[in-house]
């Protein structure tokens, strides 16, 4: 394996740590709200961390691929960079806090305002720790994102956790949701990562033009992930949008915990390969077969225990088919991602652009047309835009010589479709085997025979795929 090659995989390993660690933290944080707030609590905060999500892009639009994709010195680029970004959250944060109470009258959701307020304090800090983490991935070191990272997630879901607890309300996530933008960029600096503002007119000059290509494309890409809130909050209140949030949160763990952590990687070393003159088709076809594996995988697992979201109150049982839905959702955006950073990493930032613009179309005429039908349609219109989309990535990379051979990805396409079956064969055939859907120990139960079950399949299907993996 080549040197790149080993910290490749080195930075893989290191990344699913802080994202097991971030994301198993936020996990908590979701059970936690479940069982304390109401479906109006939960849809709130929903609407509010939606809005500052938006804000977040659009204030770090292409920070890291800039980063890591420069042939200047990327010390004065992050500078530059910071300056940018976090003059933009300052910005964004204040008009948000002005804008509070004339946003939470558009969503029908006056309770909304003060939780987007102090959501809003979050944005200059998030900033700074982007620009930081970008300098970190160009490197492909993400040993030392652990802790600003992972840290600040911990500590936030700590005071989450115990506000929740102490009866503080929804307001609990939004000060915890602060409490980790303020530590992450500290604890950057405490790991060694230190960037002062500055100016240089050319670094300046090359992240406007990338901003230019795929700012817009990451603005796009977070619309289509809280486009749905917004809709639903609009057609149905705070209670809809708790119910939704719920599923949506369980759905996005996978995805966060492979997808995400593949093309953290991928982007960055599809760049260094491409300025070494390397082929990117395996490299590709590997990161596929590993999302169609890991994350199939998972969410089959998921998808067949769906009705077991009621062990967090019998009040979540709408959630159930939602959650079901957004599994293959959640598949399909897996897929997506991976794609995305490789069309951007080989200069293709256009197509990408592209893609993610008729994603948000599709989106949007879907909700248009099937919001009023509620939860369970708003999660069909997600799974049907998503994979509607698909096969026209796949084609795109098949037309720039990106593409591995589809018989290459024959087993990772068996083996997750197999599993889904089995897994949801084995659930419908045990019936209260496991005990009640409310239990938690016959959901643990379930949890772990599912597993295994997806796991003989899945290695019985990719024994060659692993068999390169060792080598």
């Amino acid at each position: 394996m080549t040197a790149v090659g080993q910290r490749a995989v080195r930075g893989s390993l290191w990344l699913f740590l802080v994202n097991v660690v971030s994301k198993g933290s936020q996990m908590g944080v979701t059970l936690v709200l479940a069982a304390f707030l109401t479906e109006e609590g939960l849809g709130l905060v929903a609407l509010a961390v939606a809005l500052v999500n938006i804000g977040q892009v659009v204030q770090s639009m292409g920070v890291y691929d800039v980063v890591s994709r420069t042939d200047r010195d990327p010390r004065r680029v992050a500078g530059t960079l910071l300056t940018l970004s976090a003059g933009t959250g300052l910005a964004l944060a204040l008009g948000l806090v002005l804008a509070a109470d004339g946003i939470a009258h558009a969503l029908d959701a006056p309770s909304v305002a003060p939780l987007v307020r102090w959501a809003a304090l979050s944005l200059p800090f998030s900033a700074v720790a982007g620009v930081q983490m970008g300098l970190l991935h160009r490197d492909l070191d993400f040993r030392r994102r652990l802790l600003p990272d992972a840290g600040g997630a911990v500590l936030g879901a700590a005071v989450t956790i115990a506000l929740a607890a102490g009866g503080v309300g929804p307001l609990s996530l939004v000060v915890g949701l602060l409490c980790t933008a303020v530590a992450q960029p500290v604890l950057g600096v405490v790991v060694g990562v230190r960037v002062r503002p500055g100016w240089d007119a050319g670094a300046a000059a090359e992240a406007v033009r990338w901003i230019a290509l795929v700012g817009p494309g990451a603005l796009v890409a977070v619309l289509l992930i809280n486009l749905d809130y917004l809709a639903l909050g609009r057609a149905h209140g705070p209670e809809a949008v708790g119910v939704y949030s719920l599923a949506y949160r369980i759905a996005w763990v996978p995805y966060i915990l492979v997808a995400v952590v593949l093309g953290g990687v991928l982007l960055p070393l599809c760049a260094r390969l491409i300025r070494d003159g390397g082929e990117l088709s395996e490299v590709v076809g590997r990161a596929t077969t590993a999302v169609l594996v890991v994350t199939g995988g998972l969410y089959a697992v998921t998808a067949a225990m769906s009705d077991r979201v009621v062990v967090f109150g019998g009040r979540w049982a709408g959630a159930a088919t939602p959650l079901a839905l957004l599994c293959l959702y959640g598949l399909g955006i897996s897929l997506l991602h991976v794609w995305y950073q490789v069309l951007k990493a080989a200069g293709h930032a256009r197509r990408y652009l592209a893609l993610e613009a008729t994603h948000l179309v599709l989106l949007v005429g879907g909700l248009l047309a099937f919001t009023s039908h509620g939860v369970v349609a708003v999660a069909a219109v997600q799974v049907a835009a998503a994979w509607l989309l698909v096969p026209w990535t796949w084609l795109a990379l098949a037309r720039r010589g990106l593409s591995p051979p589809l018989g290459a990805l024959r087993g990772g396409v068996v083996g997750v479709v197999v599993a889904a079956g089995c897994c949801a064969a084995v659930a419908f055939l045990a019936g209260d085997v496991f005990g009640p859907p409310g239990s938690v120990v016959g959901a643990m139960t379930e949890g772990v025979v599912l597993t295994v079950v997806c796991g003989v399949v899945v290695v019985a299907a990719n024994r060659e795929a692993l068999r390169e993996v060792r080598r």
